[in-house]
C-alpha cells in the first residue's frame, strides 16, 4: 500500500472513531427510556451491513462470476482482519467498525456476523438460479434486517415460544420478504411461501447462523414453490 493510501485509511479510521464517540454522546439524549445506547449504535451498524448485501443480486446480474469472487475475497479478507484484531493488531477502519457493531456476547471473540452474511449470499448465488437467489438474498438483507430493528426497538409482545424475540419483529420480517419477493417474481403464492419460510427461520434461536440458514431455506422454498405452481 502506498503512503497516501495508508494516510487515507488512518484518517478514515480516526473519523469513524470520532463519529462513534459523538454518536454515543448525542443519541443518548433522544433514545427512549430503557434502551441502551450501545445496543442502538451497534444494531444500526449491523443492519447497515445487512442492507448492503442487497446489492449482490444487482451485481450478479451484471457479472455473476465477478460478484462471487468479490464475496469470497471480502469474506476471507474480513476473517483475516478479525484474526489480526484479536491478536492485538489494530486494522484501520475494520477494527473500528467491528468494535462498534459487536454485541456484548462478542467481546473478546471472533465476530462471526459479517462472515456468515457473506457466506449466506454466496451460497444463494451458487445454489439457486437468479430469481430464487435474489429473493433469498433480499430475505437475508431486508427480512432479517428489519426483523431485528423492529423487534429491538418496537417489540412489545414476546411470547415464550419465541425465546426473547417479538411478534413485531416476525411481522416485519414477513412483510419485507413478501414485498421484495413479489417485486422479483410477481407471484403472490411464491412470495407468501418465501415470506413465511423467512419468518419461521428468523424466529429460531440461531444467532449469527441465521445469515446462513435464511437464504438457503428461502431459496429452496422458492424453487419448490416455483416447481409446484408451474
Amino acid at each position: 500500500m502506498s503512503w497516501h493510501g495508508f494516510c487515507y485509511l488512518h484518517r478514515m479510521d480516526r473519523t469513524i472513531t470520532l463519529i462513534n464517540s459523538m454518536f454515543s454522546r448525542q443519541v443518548i439524549g433522544i433514545t427512549s427510556a430503557g434502551k441502551n445506547i450501545n445496543e442502538l449504535k451497534s444494531e444500526i451498524i449491523r443492519k447497515i451491513l445487512h442492507f448492503l448485501i442487497a446489492m449482490v443480486p444487482g451485481m450478479a446480474a451484471i457479472n455473476k462470476t465477478a460478484t462471487i469472487t468479490i464475496l469470497m475475497i471480502g469474506t476471507l479478507g474480513y476473517a483475516l482482519m478479525e484474526y489480526l484484531r484479536l491478536s492485538g493488531v489494530r486494522v484501520p477502519v475494520i477494527s473500528s467498525l467491528t468494535s462498534m457493531a459487536s454485541r456484548p456476547r462478542d467481546f473478546g471473540c471472533f465476530v462471526m456476523g459479517p462472515v456468515t452474511l457473506g457466506l449466506g449470499a454466496l451460497l444463494a448465488l451458487l445454489l439457486y438460479p437468479s430469481n430464487a437467489a435474489a429473493i433469498a438474498i433480499y430475505a437475508l438483507a431486508f427480512g432479517d434486517g428489519f426483523a431485528s430493528l423492529a423487534g429491538k426497538f418496537l417489540g412489545r409482545w414476546r411470547p415464550v415460544f419465541l425465546r426473547g424475540k417479538s411478534i413485531e419483529g416476525s411481522l416485519a420480517c414477513f412483510i419485507m420478504v413478501l414485498l421484495s419477493a413479489y417485486a422479483v417474481c410477481g407471484s403472490a403464492r411464491i412470495a407468501f411461501a418465501a415470506a413465511f419460510t423467512a419468518m419461521v427461520v428468523e424466529a429460531l434461536p440461531l444467532e449469527d447462523y441465521d445469515n446462513l440458514v435464511i437464504p438457503v431455506t428461502v431459496g429452496m422454498t422458492v424453487q419448490l414453490a416455483s416447481g409446484i405452481i408451474s
